[in-house]
């Protein structure tokens, strides 16, 4: 396997793959490694014993996160994102960006990238973790209960588990979508556009990331029938209980708001999810689950401001002590 230097400069390497689903279709999926003994603004932590995390972006998203990689490094672990097909890195001209007709086919580029990781020490056993963002944290807790005994603790970032309001909310908009989705599962559904949560991030307008706006547009990529269903049967399945028998982590905002127009509370609040629905719905992920409401988080708690993401990874710390550590 050959690695590449990464668009995230000094410290991070990708390597790009293919994979081939269980439906016989040969997808592209990108690997990234953060490399701390190749950048100088963090040493190198000791491993011993070998400790990896990898982690998957939300939808119409990718991993950018230095921070986030930096952290986990500090915390002993060897850090690695996916980005998953028709996202980011992996985006091809030929294909829609974001699309995917069924959760599970992003098993195969897991399992491989997950191959991958433990390839590389193969004689050292590994504790593995996994970690995922909205969309990716509904992806990342279906493929953990798909495949047990693999990862060894999973940490969810407002995860995407519920739709807004309730079950009954998800339910009629399953009636209204499969249909479609069924008959043109690439048909693009007519949905308000939204940009608050991007405003919120992004330094080309009032937030602090540096964003490529190709790979993470500011109103996302276009909604697509086949897409919305496939999320719906994933949550679906959360709501009858996936039984994961590893300590599960999730972190959200302590507040959401979710209006069609621009609010000031949008700046520290969760502008994409209801929280308050998240919270409830992580019970049915399995039989150790801890919730952490943050103060003033944004829907991406990690890409909060300073004071509220050093809350963030002050709570996370205590929990990998807790539950990796041990």
């Amino acid at each position: 396997m050959e690695w590449q230097s990464d668009i995230l400069g000094e410290g991070f390497e990708s390597h790009a793959f293919e994979a081939v689903g269980a439906d016989g279709v040969t997808r592209t999926a990108t690997l990234v490694r953060y490399a701390p003994l190749t950048d100088p603004a963090l040493p190198a932590a000791p491993r011993e014993p070998r400790r990896a995390v990898l982690f998957l972006h939300g939808w119409s998203d990718y991993f950018f996160n230095v921070e986030l990689a930096r952290f986990w490094s500090g915390q002993g672990f060897e850090f690695f994102a996916l980005d998953m097909h028709n996202h980011g890195r992996s985006l091809r001209p030929d294909t829609h960006g974001g699309y995917v007709a069924d959760l599970a086919n992003y098993d195969a580029e897991i399992g491989t990238a997950v191959g991958m990781i433990t390839a590389m020490q193969p004689t050292d056993p590994l504790s593995l973790a996994m970690m995922g963002h909205s969309t990716g944290g509904l992806v990342a807790a279906l493929w953990v209960s798909r495949n047990p005994g693999v990862v060894s603790q999973l940490v969810l970032n407002s995860p995407w588990l519920e739709m807004h309001g309730s079950s009954l909310v998800r339910r009629a908009a399953w009636t209204m979508v499969e249909p479609l989705a069924r008959l043109r599962p690439e048909a693009v559904l007519r949905l308000p556009e939204r940009g608050f949560y991007w405003r919120s991030i992004s330094s080309s307008a009032e937030g602090e990331w540096t964003l490529d706006d190709k790979y993470r547009p500011p109103m996302a990529f276009p909604v697509r029938a086949g897409w919305l269903s496939a999320v719906l049967a994933g949550q679906a399945q959360v709501a009858r209980g996936l039984g994961i028998d590893i300590p599960i982590l999730v972190l959200i905002s302590r507040a959401s708001e979710n209006g069609l127009v621009w609010s000031e509370e949008m700046r520290r609040t969760d502008a994409v999810l209801d929280v308050n629905v998240i919270a409830v719905r992580a019970l049915s992920l399995g039989r150790s689950v801890s919730v952490e409401r943050i103060d003033g988080a944004l829907h991406d708690v990690f890409l909060s401001r300073a004071e509220v993401r050093a809350d963030a990874y002050r709570r996370l710390t205590r929990w990998i002590r807790g539950y990796a550590d041990a």
